[in-house]
């Protein structure tokens, strides 16, 4: 009898025969030498490099690596090393802690849930060496999907086009040889069978009249530049004189090859208008391939398709000129990938649909309520100019599998027509109260200084009444990331509406001043709107919390803002002590420090915390540090704008060790809206960083990290 041998396979010569290429991050140049011989010593080919700063770190993560090991750097922390991972080409890409000096093992769930790939320690060498090999064929594997993914893509496409759309004639061509046809292809060449076509140069099918032209684009075409691809042709084929012109598309094709697409109801006689054959591969077939294609790879128990479509199109648009309104249709989608963070499909012009996904239908409907924001008039910029947009937005759930394209075109209809879900349709609501502003249970309360009327109101006061009368007041949520990983969800809640077609922020808005009644009524409208949303919200994350930016008004003149506060956070049904979170600016604080005080200390009593906004900006901002109970501290951005040099963050950093030495509290550092302030960052003691790098303003709330 033979003997069977048993062996892991990560050990086997897989591995060995692709070059591995490593990217180390350490100051040791003797570490560095460690690790390449350990894998030398195990007979695998290996490039790699060494770095210990940040910038290079950057360049280096646009090429392509198996695996990163941190070690020790110069300027970079390990969180930076995934933040920059995760925003490169790569997100996937598997990083390898080497064992710090000051480890404990009792961290390895925390450094694991930052998303450390492992711990390698090299004083164990061959415990070493294993735990890199596991990397490496869980990189592999990762490659080989994505690339799986991508010629499975590239073969539906094929297959799509060679056998669903019967308005096509489709080949696939090697090296300007015919590979592969379907029935219309062998048709309007009078051939009878796909042998009798395999083997066939494609200029002698086609034989164009000006044949320079035609060569000069296949050879682009062939270079990979397909934006050449789409064009005409007068064929001299005699088989093909009453089809001229000839409407020809080249697209890539599995294997290296190109797809050639004919649309054979361009004929000559017939005449009549139809879509182009670009325009029918970006149209309902595709959209359907695509949706599938999706739920094929990230499958998931509860599912529903999102209809985005325009309620209206400004006449602004259609008075443009044609690349405005071209851009302006194409950036709606741009518009709804970064509000909504899903996959979206174009169906055509203005209509475009999203796949939302859950692991509960309680999950799901709480994603779909939170859409209900962006059907308030919104604004789309164009060329760097804002135009209007107004979105009907609806939903379909998906009970099953979408059967063929007339069921998703069924579907789209069935969407188009079934409105968002309310708040008030959640089965678990628990609400005590109604949390809408005016009708309820919690009236404004008349502020205790009389409100001057000598003054005529402004443009913008009377916008504003308008806007809030019509519920169009928008609130922007952007994340805040937490260096500590533990308040994962916290978001910062700012305010505006659009005031002739610009976008125009509410927090100190200084003619807010002259209407103290107005300023209350919105503050209180915000905060309601907020709360409304985390409420939903919680649902998906029930450790969510906002920091609320407020006027002075509400802090210092309505008297019953404290019970108001404290019948929020009792409806917002949260099992966090502290969900809300109101900031107001250190300026209107020191200016009425006595008052603010005082309701300062009444509002932690009914259970909100208290943060300043654009602190440090003044001689004043320790004093009022040492005599005010608050909690956080939102630095003004002259002093987040010290992170763009190592000296001037060495000052901040000398600054944030005062205020520490004051008071313990903790620090947000925002508008970190470029990769080289959001990293240096981790160089100072701010627990809470935030900026357009991290996550844009949007207009409901939504986890960056959740797709």
């Amino acid at each position: 009898m033979g003997s069977i041998k048993v062996r892991n396979p990560l050990l086997s010569k897989k591995l060995k025969r692709t070059e591995t290429r490593l990217l180390i991050i350490d100051d040791n140049q003797i570490r560095f030498n460690q690790i390449c011989e350990q894998l030398t010593a195990n007979e695998h080919r290996v490039q790699a490099y060494l770095l210990d700063d940040i910038k290079n770190f950057e360049k280096q993560l646009h090429l392509t690596w198996d695996l990163v090991i941190f070690g020790r750097a110069y300027d970079m922390k390990i969180d930076q090393a995934l933040t920059l991972i995760r925003a490169s080409q790569q997100p996937n890409l598997p990083l390898l802690l080497l064992k710090p000096d000051d480890y404990d093992a009792t961290q390895y769930t925390s450094y694991v849930r930052k998303g450390i790939y492992d711990i390698i320690n090299l004083d164990y060498p061959e415990r070493f060496y294993f735990g890199l090999i596991r990397a490496l064929s869980f990189s592999r594997l990762q490659q080989s999907q994505e690339q799986l993914m991508t010629e499975l893509d590239n073969a539906q496409s094929q297959a799509q086009a060679l056998v669903e759309d019967s308005s096509k004639a489709v080949a696939i061509i090697q090296e300007g040889i015919h590979a592969q046809a379907n029935a219309e292809y062998l048709q309007l060449f009078g051939l009878k069978s796909e042998d009798d076509i395999i083997g066939l140069p494609l200029l002698d099918l086609l034989q164009p009249q000006d044949i320079t032209d035609f060569k000069f684009r296949f050879k682009k075409v062939s270079q990979g530049q397909f934006e050449h691809g789409h064009f005409d042709i007068h064929s001299q084929n005699p088989l093909l004189a009453q089809q001229n012109p000839l409407k020809i598309e080249f697209i890539a094709a599995a294997d290296d090859a190109i797809q050639i697409t004919i649309d054979i109801e361009n004929t000559a006689h017939n005449k009549a208008p139809t879509q182009t054959t670009s325009d029918k591969a970006t149209a309902k077939p595709s959209a359907y391939q695509l949706v599938n294609r999706t739920l094929a790879k990230q499958p998931s128990s509860d599912n529903a398709l999102v209809v985005f479509s325009l309620a209206n199109c400004p006449d602004s648009i259609f008075q443009s000129d044609w690349q405005t309104t071209k851009n302006y249709f194409a950036n709606i989608k741009n518009f709804l990938k970064e509000q909504t963070n899903v996959p979206l499909f174009n169906v055509s012009n203005g209509l475009v649909v999203g796949l939302f996904q859950a692991e509960s239908p309680t999950i799901l409907e709480s994603k779909l309520i939170g859409l209900n924001s962006l059907t308030k008039p919104q604004l789309l910029t164009v060329d760097q100019h804002s135009y209007p947009l107004n979105l009907r937005i609806g939903y379909v759930p998906l009970i099953q599998d979408i059967q063929n394209e007339s069921n998703f075109e069924q579907l789209i209809s069935q969407g188009f027509a079934n409105a968002l879900p309310k708040p008030q349709e959640q089965h678990n609501s628990g609400l005590a109260l109604n949390l809408s502003f005016g009708e309820s249970n919690l009236n404004v309360i008349e502020p205790a200084v009389a409100v001057p009327q000598s003054y005529s109101e402004s443009a913008i006061i009377a916008a504003i009444r308008q806007s809030l009368d019509r519920g169009e007041i928008h609130l922007k949520y952007q994340q805040l990331y937490d260096k500590q990983d533990t308040n994962l969800y916290t978001y910062e809640v700012t305010s505006g509406f659009i005031f002739n077609n610009e976008w125009q922020p509410l927090t100190g808005l200084i003619d807010l001043a002259e209407d103290p009644e107005l300023a209350i009524k919105l503050d209180r409208w915000i905060l309601v709107e907020a709360c409304k949303q985390l409420h939903n919200f919680i649902t998906q994350y029930p450790e969510a919390k906002l920091i609320v930016n407020l006027n002075k008004f509400v802090l210092l003149q309505d008297r019953s803002f404290p019970e108001f506060v404290s019948k929020l956070i009792t409806i917002i049904g949260s099992r966090i002590s502290h969900p809300l979170i109101l900031q107001f600016s250190e300026e209107d604080i020191s200016q009425n420090l006595g008052d603010a005080q005082k309701q300062i200390s009444l509002l932690g009593q009914h259970g909100a915390e208290i943060s300043l906004r654009d602190f440090g900006h003044s001689i004043y901002s320790e004093s009022i540090l040492k005599q005010v109970d608050i909690h956080y501290l939102t630095l003004q951005s002259a002093l987040t704008e010290k992170l763009a040099s190592d000296d001037s963050t060495q000052e901040l950093q000398e600054q944030l060790s005062i205020y520490s030495e004051i008071k313990p509290i903790e620090v947000l550092l925002r508008d970190l809206n470029d990769m080289n302030l959001f990293a240096n960052a981790w160089n100072v003691d701010a627990r809470f960083i935030q900026g357009d790098y991290f996550q844009k303003k949007l207009d409901h709330l939504i986890d960056v990290q959740d797709q």
